[in-house]
């Protein structure tokens, strides 16, 4: 009776919440369609098949929360024989860029994983690749961008033209450095200089120790400038060419996974639930959270065409 009477009193919110019953009830076997038409070897609590553990790393890195989560249940899991780290990005967030590299490096200790270098994998892509046991990518794949950028908007002009003006107090001198309504100063750029010099010091440290390489020859080299998959290599950023079944055939031979010669079993992170959310905000895709913030000031791994 209870339920009666408030859909008597309420009958376009009980409808409303009707219809996303049965919203939700469709994307759900949407999903579960979805998921097992595009990867049919999904790990689950029903299969005990060995094989390897892919995880991909697309579009701009601001938050590694994801993709360190992903990599610690494959490391854990015993049928997880190896991994493969699928890259496409241009990089993004210092800070996310080097966490996924030290866990990658943290992974590759307990099994081997083979980062999979795709379209584009510059910048902080390419840090958190240099974690890997192997890197291996295509002739035309972009990579490289060894560097690091700071931007700030200087709307100064634009504010004179339309009378705004802020009012700022603050503790110190340099405690709004980069406020959109006055240029950046010379004792504030150069403070900023230093900064990017020692972070771009740690991504050429990173490249020394994983590529191998001496730090003057990983210098010439990192002043943001792109590379093609088959410069990187003739550089020794990269260790071979091929595309992400090539990946998965030597991850598994390096996993000591016996395949004879065919593909096998990919096991992928369970998907989260309700993706159409995850377009607003998900950690470590190419989602609009991401690219919205990346637009914001901050110390940033990332090879961009808008510089």
């Amino acid at each position: 009776m209870t339920h009666q009477r408030f859909r008597r009193r309420h009958p376009v919110f009980s409808g409303l919440l009707i219809l996303a019953g049965i919203f939700l009830l469709f994307w759900g076997g949407i999903r579960v369609l979805v998921t097992s038409a595009t990867r049919p070897e999904q790990s689950g609590i029903f299969s005990l098949r060995k094989g390897i553990g892919v995880i991909e790393l697309t579009g701009v890195l601001v938050s590694s929360e994801e993709i360190l989560h992903n990599l610690t249940e494959f490391r854990q899991d015993d049928d997880v024989k190896a991994i493969v780290l699928r890259i496409d990005s241009p990089g993004g967030a210092v800070g996310a860029s080097q966490e996924v590299y030290t866990e990658v490096q943290r992974t590759n200790k307990v099994k081997p994983v083979v980062a999979s270098l795709g379209s584009v994998a510059a910048s902080g892509g390419y840090y958190a690749a240099l974690g890997a046991e192997r890197i291996i990518a295509n002739p035309g794949t972009i990579t490289g961008s060894i560097g690091v950028i700071i931007k700030f908007m200087n709307l100064s002009a634009l504010f004179d033209k339309i009378g705004f003006r802020s009012e700022v107090v603050k503790s110190g001198k340099l405690k709004d450095m980069g406020a959109p309504d006055r240029p950046v100063t010379e004792e504030e750029r150069a403070l900023l200089q230093g900064l990017i010099d020692n972070v771009h010091s740690q991504f050429v440290e990173a490249v020394v120790v994983s590529r191998h390489l001496a730090e003057e020859t990983v210098r010439a080299m990192a002043d943001g400038r792109i590379f093609s998959g088959e410069q990187a290599r003739e550089q020794g950023l990269i260790d071979d060419f091929g595309n992400f079944t090539d990946a998965v055939m030597l991850a598994a031979s390096l996993g000591g996974l016996d395949t004879d010669h065919k593909m096998p079993r990919l096991i992928y992170p369970a998907q989260k639930d309700f993706p159409f959310l995850e377009l607003l905000r998900s950690e470590g895709s190419d989602s609009l959270w991401n690219h919205f913030i990346s637009r914001f000031p901050g110390l940033f791994y990332e090879w961009s065409l808008s510089g």
